[in-house]
């Protein structure tokens, strides 16, 4: 039973957001796989990330230097479209090569060699996809990310300790006990 997949003209990546692929029947177009729908997006792949870090309040340049200052990775770099929601993608090939797909570093699931020294890849939801990438560029690509998120991970966790230290700071034990009152009040009732 095929789906009808849904054509928009524009489209902002989001938490449910797993690929941007080239769409194979129009270059001007991309195919995007989420976790519950496919789109046909009548953009680029390139100009959905662009677009969707100006959405997140940064260019793609600017996230593509943010990325080269973190880890001094200069060749296919994968960016933090949004760190907050752990928007992060990386690119299968140069950005600019028309046939470059991004994927979602959260939703990759499993991977596997594919003829023609292509990689299958596997989603968290099993929808799967073979890329025209090795599976030796792949896990490179791949790796990277899981390195920038965890630094961008580490960066966030150390400015929200250094917040707390400022709203809660030790030796004002009233304070904190009626903080802790409060949210102990709050998550009673989530």
């Amino acid at each position: 039973m095929n789906k009808k997949i849904n054509r928009v003209e524009d489209y902002t990546i989001n938490r449910f957001t797993m690929a941007i692929l080239p769409d194979s029947s129009n270059k001007m177009f991309s195919e995007v796989l989420e976790i519950e729908e496919n789109l046909v997006v009548e953009k680029r792949p390139m100009e959905l990330i662009s677009g969707s870090c100006s959405y997140y309040g940064s260019s793609y340049m600017g996230r593509k230097d943010g990325t080269r200052d973190v880890m001094g990775v200069t060749h296919k770099p994968p960016i933090a479209i949004d760190p907050t929601n752990s928007l992060y993608f990386f690119p299968t090939t140069s950005s600019t090569r028309p046939q470059c797909a991004w994927l979602s570093h959260s939703y990759v699931k499993s991977y596997s060699e594919a003829e023609h020294d292509n990689t299958k890849v596997t989603f968290t939801n099993d929808k799967a996809v073979i890329l025209c990438i090795s599976i030796g560029s792949f896990e490179n690509q791949l790796f990277r990310t899981a390195q920038l998120r965890t630094i961008m991970s580490s960066r966030i966790e150390q400015e929200q300790k250094k917040m707390n230290m400022l709203l809660f700071p030790k030796g004002q034990g009233e304070v904190n006990t009626f903080y802790e009152q409060i949210i102990r009040e709050l998550n009673r009732y989530n």
